[in-house]
């Protein structure tokens, strides 16, 4: 089983921030696997399925980000599944808007969801990792994250999410280094076009 997990803050008041993208991509991600997201227990909203004969586990935790690792340990512990079957799906300061990354391990980067899932868990997972660009100041680190996306970033946003769900079913249908070579080379303009 492939546990995929999309990070963000829970209420509608956080809904189109920049912080819950791992949440926007995982409801679209859902939707077109026809996987309602909508049964609660382990501190999240989550719902089963499959791509082709692997099952899912879907889920978006509904504590605050800097609590996601409490809700992921007890999804991984019930289920007794090993971390590396475990797919992160994260908002990355450090990449721009339209950028998608797939990695294997590594650091948090400062990320308060993956800092809290790596100390429950270690860092063993795969993250996809989601562009939403920088505030001009590292002083405005928070109020960016936390505030909505501008009208130019939600026009394209749909068209994104789709394609980073595309990444999430191509880790598990073909693995991590062929969704990498797919996904993490090549301008999300081409993907686009190609779509």
């Amino acid at each position: 089983m492939k546990l995929i997990v999309g990070l963000g803050n829970p209420g509608a008041r956080y809904q189109f921030t920049r912080h819950n993208m791992g949440f926007l991509v995982l409801d679209q991600l859902a939707r077109e696997l026809d996987i309602p997201v909508s049964q609660k227990g382990f501190d999240s909203y989550f719902g089963k399925g499959k791509i082709g004969r692997t099952p899912l586990f879907l889920a978006k935790p509904q504590i605050y980000m800097n609590l996601s690792g409490i809700a992921v340990k007890k999804i991984v512990d019930y289920f007794k599944t090993d971390i590396k079957n475990l797919i992160i799906i994260h908002d990355d300061l450090d990449l721009p808007f339209e950028v998608i990354r797939i990695k294997a391990g590594g650091g948090h980067g400062g990320h308060k969801g993956l800092i809290s899932i790596i100390d429950h868990l270690g860092a063993d997972f795969t993250r996809i990792r989601l562009g939403i660009g920088k505030p001009l100041r590292k002083t405005m680190v928070e109020d960016y994250v936390l505030s909505p996306f501008n009208g130019d970033e939600m026009a394209r946003l749909s068209r994104l999410t789709s394609i980073a769900g595309e990444a999430v079913r191509e880790v598990v249908s073909s693995g991590i280094q062929a969704a990498r070579q797919k996904f993490n080379r090549r301008a999300i303009e081409n993907l686009i076009k190609e779509a």
